[in-house]
């Protein structure tokens, strides 16, 4: 995009590094898209099913194609903005934009939104290894129910011997390699469920999906918006997109990255949303892990492949989880100690801030019962704040004078979608939790 004579319009990438594609960035491309992937591929693959239920098959197509687009400019406008000014992080350029308040507002999106992550994934993890109500997990399938296979155990240990080497990092670079085995075995995942899918139809044992939504009352379409957080919340993952932007050090690749990851975790979420939508049709649980134990009553599903399933994303998890505690960790740091030195230079507090981190997970995650509520809650107040709002805000305030009048109209729409969509999910969740479910 040409530099306007009114100044309405920059390049968002300096045309020498947009012409830049030697060997070494393209390693950098493939890095930074491991670790932009890992940030967005967690716990949405589990729920992101349970939205075909509500929403039927093509509709949540489309919203998957939506809310990546939306993603994708959203984080356009971030780095447009960034490599304009001087911020280094989300924080600082909320700060740019609408001073203290707009950092702070940002910060605690962010932690709200990590933290709820993070206690999902526990949750899930707990899901996979020690069950749910009257559903087994693995541990307790392979060796029968004991006392070191609970619930409450089995997450300890996980967080213990896990998490806390993982989340000791100082570097989210560093994190890369790990990020390649979390998309390796998400892949794995998307592998698996195909092939038992398939296995299913060649067996006429699949659920017929259905294409569109059950609407029977006004009640019922309303019900449609409470699909809308669990997608956004699942595309998600702005909080990182400064950390690795900085260590990339190449604004073209940071670019390429985020599109290339939004088209292939676009391309996982609904190939799991279908493969299990004809597994399971409407039986699909919020946490689509549950569904695949001995108990589901699946004859076309062999046990082991079951186990290797579940397995491989607890594992998938556990990588996910130092990622998105890294941004958690960097904006708690810097909203109660704004002017202590750098956090990965000071071990003593760094260490303090992961421990007190991971133990508040592990509580919340013994006392939550289900990850859709955390989906829905963050879906519709931190994580659309950040992934349309906070960006929306940003170019519409324009305080370098670069955002197009095309830029501004996205910008509004974006925004006007996001609060309208939220309100009513809102409106819709305290109807139903208040006894009037239809």
């Amino acid at each position: 995009m040409a530099l306007a004579k009114n100044g309405a319009e920059i390049p968002l990438l300096p045309k020498t590094e947009q012409t830049l594609f030697t060997r070494e960035n393209q390693q950098l491309i493939l890095r930074a898209v491991f670790n932009v992937s890992t940030s967005i591929i967690g716990a949405g693959i589990m729920s992101v099913p349970a939205t075909l239920k509500v929403l039927g098959v093509i509709p949540a197509f489309i919203l998957i194609i939506l809310v990546a687009l939306l993603v994708d400019i959203s984080v356009e406008f971030m780095l447009r903005f960034t490599y304009r000014g001087e911020s280094k992080t989300y924080a600082a350029l909320m700060n740019e934009s609408f001073g203290k308040i707009g950092s702070v507002a940002v910060q605690i999106c962010i932690m709200i939104t990590n933290l709820g992550c993070l206690i999902m994934y526990l949750i899930i993890i707990g899901d996979v290894l020690s069950g749910q109500g009257e559903h087994l997990g693995v541990l307790q399938e392979w060796f029968g129910v004991h006392w070191w296979n609970s619930r409450n155990f089995a997450i300890l240990f996980i967080v213990l011997f896990v998490m806390l080497p993982l989340v000791l990092y100082r570097r989210i670079e560093s994190l890369w390699l790990s990020s390649a085995l979390a998309v390796l075995l998400a892949i794995v995942f998307v592998v698996i469920c195909s092939v038992m899918a398939i296995t299913a139809i060649l067996k006429g044992k699949t659920v017929s999906p259905r294409m569109l939504p059950k609407m029977n009352d006004e009640t019922s379409f309303f019900n449609l918006f409470t699909a809308v957080p669990v997608i956004v919340t699942a595309f998600t993952f702005h909080f990182n997109v400064h950390p690795i932007a900085t260590e990339l050090g190449k604004p073209a690749a940071m670019s390429s990255a985020v599109k290339i990851s939004l088209v292939l975790c676009a391309a996982i979420y609904f190939s799991i949303g279908i493969f299990r939508y004809l597994l399971f049709g409407d039986s699909i649980m919020p946490d689509i892990l549950v569904n695949f134990d001995k108990s589901s009553g699946s004859s076309a599903i062999s046990s082991m492949l079951n186990d290797v399933l579940r397995l491989s994303y607890a594992f998938h998890l556990m990588l996910v989880f130092p990622l998105l505690n890294f941004s958690l960790r960097a904006n708690l740091d810097e909203l109660v100690f704004p002017k202590k030195p750098f956090l990965a230079t000071d071990t003593k507090r760094f260490v303090c801030l992961s421990l007190v981190l991971l133990a508040f997970s592990y509580v919340a995650a013994i006392f939550i019962p289900s990850i859709w509520y955390i989906f829905q809650f963050m879906g519709t107040t931190t994580a659309v704040c950040i992934a349309f709002i906070f960006p929306g805000a940003i170019a519409l305030r324009d305080v370098h004078g670069i955002s197009s009048r095309k830029d501004k109209i996205i910008a509004m729409i974006m925004i006007v979608q996001a609060v309208v969509t939220s309100f009513i999910t809102i409106a819709i969740n305290i109807y139903n939790m208040s006894g009037n479910r239809p």
